[in-house]
């Protein structure tokens, strides 16, 4: 990560600027919320795609920088909107914006980051970008309501889960590759190419997320372990389980599920460690990122493109 940014640094400080240019607001509120959660420790992923994918393809300009803000923008605005939904506090190490601020306030300054980046979308003055920001913009939504369908049920099975989060998280990573060839002027099928890594990589990104959700370090991930089960929420290594584990260890993960809560979290992490939940979960991560790998075959070779490979394996080894 520490090579990634040397190479796109100048380019990361300039999204910064704007981002903090665009989070103006004349409510206090507003202003406060957003430079909260937008200045609160996050890996900058998503806006560096933007970047990393214009920059494979010898684009030269700002609208990327705008654009990365834009991408950055969204993503908050689903973070305020996940914590208040489930009910969360901790997030990268700090106090959720709903845990600090109040559920009314995260919702609103969520919707006002949205309309932003609309606002800035227009701004660049192509309709090709803002039709996929705005499709990715309501897939994201679809993923966020299907995830809230899925809760405590435990007869969700690994297809049903793999659409959640190729709709809630891989579909921003997507738009991100797809948006930053677009501004570099590919042709139709390296932008094909650029939407199909980001979808695999955004995969890849969130299986690993289930991982360290039962094996992580709560001070390198910045949550509270089981947060997931606590939610109800059936993630693959739960689903592994209730499939290959044997009738107790898929009857404890039932009841989690259903139930929610941590109260058996002991039991279930011996259960996704017991049946290998966790090593399957890292090889299905480590498909879809090799899948991402093969979709930069079509892209010039270039550093920024070397950059894009070596994130393919920075999704799969990473612990936070």
């Amino acid at each position: 990560m520490e090579q990634l940014y040397r190479l796109i640094g100048s380019d990361m400080t300039a999204v910064d600027a704007v981002i903090r240019q665009r989070l103006h607001s004349e409510v206090a509120l507003v202003r406060q919320v957003a430079e909260y959660i937008v200045h609160s420790g996050g890996k900058r992923l998503r806006p560096a795609l933007v970047l990393l994918a214009a920059g494979a393809l010898d684009y030269r300009g700002t609208h990327h920088h705008h654009l990365a803000a834009v991408i950055e923008f969204i993503h908050t605005a689903t973070l305020l909107h996940d914590d208040v939904v489930d009910a969360s506090n901790l997030r990268r190490g700090r106090q959720t914006a709903n845990a600090l601020f109040g559920n009314s306030a995260s919702v609103l300054v969520g919707d006002f980051l949205y309309s932003r980046a609309f606002q800035m979308m227009v701004a660049v003055n192509d309709m090709r970008i803002m039709q996929v920001l705005s499709d990715a913009t309501n897939v994201i939504a679809e993923g966020e309501v299907l995830q809230l369908m899925n809760c405590h049920d435990a007869d969700v099975d690994e297809d049903g889960y793999l659409q959640v989060i190729r709709y809630k998280t891989a579909k921003l990573f997507e738009a991100a590759a797809q948006v930053g060839a677009i501004i570099g002027g590919a042709d139709t099928a390296v932008e094909r190419a650029m939407a199909v890594y980001g979808m695999h990589l955004g995969t890849a990104f969130q299986l690993i997320d289930d991982v360290l959700d039962y094996s992580g370090a709560e001070l390198e991930t910045g949550k509270h372990l089981g947060d997931d089960l606590a939610e109800g929420k059936p993630t693959l290594p739960l689903i592994f389980v209730l499939q290959n584990g044997t009738p107790e260890q898929a009857a404890s993960v039932r009841r989690a599920i259903e139930d929610g809560g941590r109260d058996n979290l002991p039991e279930i992490l011996a259960a996704v460690r017991d049946t290998g939940a966790l090593e399957y979960a890292r090889r299905r991560a480590a498909a879809e990122a090799d899948l991402a790998t093969q979709a930069l075959a079509a892209v010039p070779a270039s550093q920024h493109r070397d950059s894009l490979l070596e994130l393919c394996l920075f999704a799969v080894a990473r612990t936070y």
